[in-house]
């Protein structure tokens, strides 16, 4: 009898109790412990089971669980002796930041310092008695929402006390979803002030804590040290691109093999490797999406599951606004190709607003791309990163992401696109204008000074969409050498029997020169005839009269399109 798939739960202790579907990760629990680190931070993307193995720690760790040995029995750490002996035997603090979600940093401290008055609300035994000295339990029942930060600093190092001396040994503490209001506070803006507090509580929970026997933290991204770990000198970073814990998140090809025979699916093996692998830890491929997997297996149809739980807002922005470079990258991505960049893989928001290079580190972190091959080049061994899209249900995601560029023209871009399709100037002229009096502001394009702002940004992020909406009938390329220069873009029919071949350049209207739209317009289509950009589309078999010629010209917001 198949087991019952429980979409969403995280908690262990419940799955195991209910026998639902489960895939053992209990050597996790092994390999952590035996590798001995004070403090691990481990990143992987949303989804990958993060939280699950968190709780797994909390209930082999716990000695609040010190009877249920039973919730790991037939699982791999069971089957030592030592370990069977180890469980149960910790006093652990388990917190989570998954919810710590504000758009004031008042708010976000309030948050956080919410979830340190729950761990003290759990542990309320230890006012019993005369365990604390009357100034502590005057210090303890202080613990609350409203606290300052000075005490919410010292707050879990107070508790690993009180722990350690109730229990007499040192806790374990685990912290999930560590980077959730980094995330937050850079979003709305006060990064700065948040990352001081955050620090403190970092230095007096993990660094200066006497009471800590090991502890654990997880999240999507690596922040950088510099931000919030500047004083832990203790710290093991294991990023996506690490060898170590490779296999302990996300499922391996033989365990969703494994499972997709149990569920009576072992004939869809190739299209679920197709849609849901890709993702590389470390040198180990073959790491599946867990989340699409066990959706997959209940609801047995190809969905984009992982890529409809979030609305990739940060990563949509910082592409739609980034500059043309990082923009023929993504074309380029979306193609098929692989592409080779250098960035710190640590994250620093900060920089975000200005080191262009830091979207790959979020990128790479979120699960978006994949880490092919990493290069250490030059005497300084600079890591250069060889990318690429991780499978067929991040690129819908990436499709869905510039296509809701263009939302904002409701109908405007689709019924542009049906108009170039089928060559109707005067409806791309109409709905091209609708579409760029909606988008332009979201590509930093100005009016005036359109020159100067590099309009670019908007003309390949048009590129990316044009290859969102036509991806299954055209090969879309940018700014690429043919005959004796550059064109803007080039669409190569898949089917070139049915559909045309496309060319269009772009303008922008010169005002030192006083050009016109219409000038402009000209001056376009006679640079692809000038500059023979044919010649490749000539190349692939493309007779010449089923290529088409557009010259877009740009004044501000406003657009001329002509045909030659």
């Amino acid at each position: 009898m198949e087991k019952v798939i429980s979409i969403g739960k995280q908690n262990f202790a419940s799955l195991r109790e209910n026998h639902y579907f489960f895939v053992d990760k209990s050597h996790f629990i092994k390999d952590w412990w035996e590798n001995g680190d004070e403090i691990t931070l481990i990143t992987r993307p949303r989804r990958f089971g993060k939280t699950l193995n968190m709780s797994m720690l909390d209930c082999f760790f716990s000695n609040k669980y010190a009877v249920r040995g039973d919730l790991f029995e037939g699982l791999g750490v069971w089957e030592e002796g030592k370990y069977r002996e180890l469980q149960g035997t910790y006093p652990v603090i388990f917190l989570s930041f998954a919810a710590v979600k504000a758009d004031q940093l008042s708010e976000a401290k309030i948050q956080i310092k919410q979830q340190i008055a729950r761990v003290y609300e759990e542990n309320r035994y230890l006012l019993d008695g005369d365990l604390l000295s009357g100034n502590e339990k005057k210090a303890y029942n202080e613990v609350n929402l409203h606290m300052g930060d000075a005490e919410a600093a010292a707050a879990l190092n107070n508790m690993s006390m009180y722990l350690a001396r109730y229990y007499g040994r040192r806790v374990i503490i685990l912290l999930d979803e560590y980077d959730t209001p980094m995330q937050e506070a850079y979003v709305h803006g006060y990064w700065a002030e948040f990352t001081t507090f955050v620090r403190s509580l970092f230095n007096a929970t993990f660094k200066t804590n006497p009471y800590l026997e090991r502890a654990m933290m997880t999240g999507i991204t690596r922040v950088s040290k510099e931000s919030i770990f500047s004083d832990l000198n203790n710290l093991r970073v294991v990023t996506t691109t690490s060898d170590l814990y490779a296999d302990c998140f996300g499922f391996t090809e033989k365990e969703v093999f494994a499972s997709l025979d149990e569920f009576g699916m072992g004939d869809k093996k190739d299209v679920v490797k197709q849609w849901y692998d890709g993702f590389i830890f470390g040198g180990h491929r073959d790491i599946y999406n867990p989340w699409s997997i066990t959706n997959y297996l209940k609801e047995k149809k190809l969905r984009p599951y992982w890529a409809d739980t979030s609305s990739n807002g940060l990563a949509g922005k910082l592409i739609r606004t980034a500059s043309p470079e990082i923009k023929e990258y993504m074309e380029d991505l979306l193609n098929g190709q692989a592409v080779t960049v250098n960035f710190d893989e640590q994250m620093v928001f900060e920089q975000l607003d200005y080191n262009e290079n830091a979207i790959w580190s979020l990128l790479l972190a979120s699960g978006y791309l994949k880490a092919e091959e990493v290069e250490y080049r030059g005497i300084t061994l600079k890591p250069w990163y060889q990318l690429r899209i991780t499978n067929l249900e991040t690129v819908s995601m990436f499709d869905d992401m510039f296509r809701g560029w263009f939302e904002a023209s409701e109908a405007g871009y689709s019924s542009f696109v049906k108009a170039l399709m089928q060559g109707d100037l005067e409806a791309m002229n109409y709905y091209m204008n609708k579409v760029s009096l909606a988008t332009f502001s979201h590509f930093d394009v100005g009016g005036e000074n359109s020159e100067s702002l590099e309009p670019e940004r908007f003309y390949h992020g048009f590129v990316l969409g044009l290859m969102a909406e036509r991806a299954e009938c055209y090969q879309i390329r940018s700014n690429r050498e043919s005959g004796f220069g550059r064109y803007d873009v080039m669409m190569i029919p898949k089917n070139r029997e049915k559909d045309p071949a496309i060319i269009i350049e772009f303008k922008v209207c010169s005002r030192v020169k006083k050009e016109t739209l219409e000038d402009a317009v000209q001056e376009a289509l006679k640079q692809i005839v000038d500059k023979k950009y044919d010649a490749e589309l000539v190349a692939l078999g493309v007779p010449q009269e089923r290529i088409r010629h557009y010259g877009f010209a740009f004044a501000g917001k406003n657009v001329l399109i002509g045909a030659e």
